[in-house]
């Protein structure tokens, strides 16, 4: 119904308009505490003249619906007509009055109830809904003064104190709860009870910004009940347990580590035992494996909790901890036990268990978000959970980073995209009232920490965090919601922080009057204990028994952990296995398949000469581009059964006639699996969708994901992404990704904003020594295996082919940071031959390194193993080299050889002594587009001098420097000036001038 998602304000003004015919009242603005229960009532004053005079009305506002009827006058003539005829008004009035009359015919107590009155008490009970949130009791500490929303007085309806034991009747609409047409005659008092009881007790619900009548319905079904809800004593004693663990946990911690940062859940303590509920209650409802994703925010107290992990390794943690033993070669830095995960399956109160991962993360809160929400889609990818119904993703927040961190609604804003949809992600915000040493007031602009997520229709449940039974009662409806909906829910766990923002800070410097209260404030525990033992169901002997049997484990615990000697990472179980070994090279030749039949398809005729061509490229075995060899590399990769979700380019067909769409990579093989290539245009989020891919990637080995920024320099959105996971994240937490990051890199007179990736940065982050040479012996090396990243600049569509492969034929995992071509797409001599991608027949410029991914390219002048009468050595990377090679050949130097660094981490020192030894008397020159201070340049002096020493070539100096001069911007924004600059440094690279 329209008027029931109006505005608050519409309700007010249809309220006063029937008013003025009956009534005046004086308001009384009141700001009271949120503990207060009383109805808000205003003075209510009869008006002394008997005949009301309707006001003047616009005729665009005479509509048929409830908050439009702007007189009693129009009510009657409405009514009248009805009585006349049925069909002649609207069906929603023609349903007030069938249920009006026929109830106030049956029903003689109430036959003093008027139209009019029928309405008002709907907008009240609408108000209730709407904004009864307001009037909630959320703050546990009672510090927070609310103004209560004028539309939840009593006055503003017409009612007065008489009217309170009149009988009334609601049921007139096709709703459920409080409007049901099924609910009994009840009280003006009876009813207010209830909607106080339901909309302003321990829980404010906000839902009725949600558009969807069905979801408002369900919602009021389970808000609104005859009675209010309780748990029985079987219940209670299972939610005393699992506070007191929470609680007493943070305790022991806090005696026996005084001044150790632990990030503890004092005043939040109550999430335990609500997320404990919450993972029953998805198991009861289908969930088998949920991924989690919090900050350090109690996070050690999940851990051992809920998640699990055993409390003798966290306590060996505290006391310092040891590095895992029998572990042979890389371990890792390993990273402070509260940004730690873990994995375990946990057994449910229904019977069932229920596999948990808790998400490895920084410091930097809300970088998980969207990492988790990308682990959980491709779990159900794995899992064939088509549904979504059976692989959830939880994330805890805070209450300043909800609100404050962009990638929050990044990741909120990809919930219902159909590539990257979980089918809802449950959210917990544990708001602590304060973030670090903010005040709400200053932290954001909205009322609520959560108004975010209404942009989603996103219901929120607000709850008051010292009532541990309403915790977990708003927990299990967000569950329900969740399966039931398939869409996302937040949960707001209203509470406190008792000590500062970590155990060793002194909060009642910034935050006095908080702390003052907090410091007399009884604990979550001990309020329950008082609830429980006044209503009887549960003894002082029983909370003693409860407390020593908790206490009792921790301390047999903590005598544990002094010998605890972990053996393995045991929360890296997953299910990498498998992996193919970098011998398996698959031919090129049978994936001629995926080259369709256009006949009976129409796509753009631009498109369709496309496709044709690559057909032709295929039939004649020469002249492939990048794209057909991206191509050909995803297909041969799907074929051999991996799977791809990426984001690129002329991968899916649009019929221009009919609009049908077509994926030819995903009709490779029989009965393809539509999801087994996924290709995505996604949301325009760097930080969130880089993000996703990165917790795609780490499900499964066999997957090859891939994220193409649509500019390089894009990609600085997501830095928090490359610096806290991707280059360090096997470092830290030991956990392999095999992710492809293309990042379209290039001068080519774009200006400043489109020119540069900042390569310079990756290569800065890249962990290999540049003094010294590791083990190059082909049968010895891990160079790669210990380095943190990939980096390379291909120059042919044969190696881009090669090294998209390679990530997935090996037995192990790195990312990959390509610096992605923009016009060698479609450059002349940017070519490759079929040939080249499998080597059966070999083909020209053949090496040693056979048809795999070059690290290196040398000269294509087929020089010999030795040649001393070249005179400079040109070593460069990317599309600069057909600059050079184009000038090279103009002038005829053919005493100059260049060499193509095609993988710059880590650095080639094999294949680079390998050219120096074969240009003996050459001078060394590094040449890029780049500043001087971007680019490789920085990166590759050093690892080129060591390389150089270890053969007596020259000191540093000898490094011979052409490229751009140092520059704030990374290129120039006038193209002339580009043209020149470009110019200048190819024919300073090949000319015969010395090179200062």
């Amino acid at each position: 119904m329209v008027w029931f998602r109006a505005g608050s304000s519409v309700t007010k003004l249809a309220v006063r308009r029937i008013l003025n015919q009956g009534g005046s009242y004086a308001t009384r603005t009141r700001s009271l505490p949120s503990q207060n229960r009383s109805f808000h009532s205003t003075i209510y004053r009869p008006k002394a003249q008997s005949a009301p005079v309707p006001r003047a009305v616009p005729l665009s506002k005479l509509t048929d619906s409830f908050l439009d009827g702007t007189s009693s006058v129009y009510l009657e003539e409405l009514q009248r007509a009805w009585e006349s005829d049925p069909n002649s008004v609207d069906e929603s009035w023609d349903n007030f009055f069938r249920n009006f009359v026929g109830q106030a015919a049956t029903s003689p107590g109430i036959s003093g109830q008027t139209i009019q009155e029928s309405m008002r008490l709907l907008l009240l009970v609408r108000a209730y809904q709407v904004n009864g949130h307001m009037k909630a009791k959320l703050d546990p500490l009672g510090l927070e003064q609310r103004e209560i929303p004028e539309d939840l007085d009593l006055a503003l309806y017409g009612f007065t104190e008489a009217d309170l034991d009149r009988e009334f009747f609601l049921g007139v609409w096709q709703m459920s709860g409080f409007m049901s047409e099924n609910r009994p005659v009840q009280t003006l008092r009876s009813i207010l009870t209830r909607l106080e009881q339901a909309y302003c007790g321990n829980i404010g619900f906000e839902y009725m910004h949600i558009a969807d009548r069905d979801k408002c319905n369900w919602l009021r079904e389970k808000i609104e009940t005859p009675t209010p809800w309780r748990y029985n004593r079987e219940r209670r004693e299972v939610i005393l347990d699992r506070l007191a663990w929470s609680t007493q946990f943070e305790n022991f911690l806090a005696t026996k580590w005084t001044t150790a940062k632990r990030f503890g859940l004092e005043g939040g303590e109550s999430l335990i035992p609500g997320m404990k509920e919450m993972f029953d209650r998805a198991a009861d409802l289908g969930v088998e494996s949920i991924v989690i994703g919090m900050s350090h925010r109690g996070r050690l107290n999940v851990l051992g909790n809920v998640v699990r992990k055993p409390l003798r390794q966290i306590f060996s943690e505290f006391s310092g901890g040891i590095r895992p033993v029998d572990e042979v070669g890389y371990t890792g830095t390993g990273d402070v036990k509260y940004h730690l995960g873990t994995s375990y399956d946990r057994p449910t109160r229904g019977g069932k268990k229920i596999h948990l991962s808790l998400v490895a993360n920084p410091s930097h809160l809300e970088a998980a978000d969207s990492v988790v929400v990308g682990k959980t889609r491709a779990k159900q990818y794995y899992s064939k959970d088509l549904d979504r119904t059976k692989n959830l993703g939880i994330l805890i927040h805070g209450d300043g980073s909800f609100a404050g961190q962009g990638v929050v609604y990044e990741t909120l804003h990809l919930s219902a995209l159909p590539n990257y949809t979980t089918g809802g992600t449950i959210h917990i915000v544990v708001n602590n009232q304060v973030a670090f040493t903010t005040d709400p007031r200053a932290g954001r602009s909205s009322q609520y920490c959560t108004d975010v997520a209404k942009a989603l229709s996103a219901p929120i449940f607000h709850v008051n965090g010292d009532d541990v039974e309403a915790v977990v009662h708003a927990c299990e409806l967000a569950a329900e919601w969740r399966q039931t909906f398939h869409s996302d829910v937040v949960v707001d766990l209203v509470c406190y922080r008792r000590f500062g923002h970590n155990e060793i800070d002194e909060p009642s410097f910034t935050q006095p009057k908080m702390y003052k209260v907090i410091k007399n404030h009884p604990s979550t525990l001990q309020i329950y204990h008082k609830k429980l033992l006044e209503c009887g169901e549960v003894s002082q002997q029983d909370i003693d028994r409860i407390q020593e049997k908790v206490n009792t484990i921790l301390n047999e615990e903590f005598v544990a952990s002094k010998d605890y000697l972990p053996k393995k990472r045991d929360w890296l179980s997953t299910n990498w296995a498998g992996f193919k070994s970098p011998e398996q090279i698959s031919r090129v030749r049978n994936t001629g398949s995926f080259l369709f039949s256009l006949e009976n398809f129409k796509p753009h005729r631009a498109v369709k000469k496309v496709y044709e061509q690559r057909a032709q490229m295929i039939e004649s075995g020469e002249g492939i581009d990048w794209a057909l060899a991206e191509a050909l590399a995803f297909a041969t990769l799907v074929v051999e059964g991996n799977h791809e979700p990426f984001s690129h380019r002329h991968s899916v067909l649009h019929d221009q006639e009919t609009g049908e769409e077509y994926c030819p990579l995903d009709h490779l093989i029989m009965n393809q699996d539509p999801e087994m290539f996924t290709v995505s245009n996604s949301s325009l989020s760097e930080f969130g969708v880089l993000g996703f891919e990165l917790g795609y990637s780490m499900e499964s080995p066999n997957s090859l994901v891939l994220w193409e920024a649509q500019f390089g320099d894009f990609a600085n959105g997501a830095q928090v992404i490359f610096d806290q996971f991707i280059s360090s994240g096997e470092a830290k937490w030991l956990r392999q990704t095999g992710l492809v990051v293309l990042l379209p890199h290039g001068y080519d007179g774009q200006g400043p904003e489109h020119s540069s990736a900042r390569l310079e940065r990756y290569l800065q982050m890249s962990d290999d020594n540049p003094y010294v040479i590791p083990d190059m012996e082909p049968t010895m090396r891990k160079q790669i295996q210990e380095c943190n990243w990939q980096i390379v600049n291909a120059t042919t569509p044969a190696n881009y082919f090669h090294v998209l492969r390679r990530q997935i034929h090996r037995d192990f995992r790195k990312p990959l940071i390509v610096m992605a071509p923009k016009n060698l797409l479609r450059h002349k001599d940017c070519k490759s031959n079929l040939s080249e991608f499998d080597d059966v027949q070999g083909h020209p410029g053949f090496d040693k390194q056979g048809t795999r991914f070059k690290r290196l390219i040398k000269d294509q002048n087929d020089h010999s193993d030795l040649e001393e009468g070249i005179r400079r050595l040109v070593l460069c990377s990317g599309k600069v080299y057909y600059e050079l090679d184009d000038e090279r050949k103009k002038v005829g130097a053919k005493d100059v050889a260049i060499c193509r660094v095609e993988q710059l981490c880590p650095f080639p020192y094999d294949l680079i002594q390998r050219e120096l030894k074969r240009y003996p008397n050459a001078e060394i020159v590094w040449c890029q587009e780049e500043a001087m201070n971007m680019g490789a340049f920085s990166y590759i002096s050093p690892r080129l001098w060591t390389a150089m020493r270890s053969l007596g070539r020259g000191d540093m100096e000898d490094i011979k420097y052409v490229g751009r001069g140092p520059s704030a911007a990374t290129a120039t924004g006038f193209y002339t000036f580009h043209v020149k600059e470009q110019a200048e440094l190819v024919q300073k690279a090949i000319g015969k001038e010395p090179i200062n």
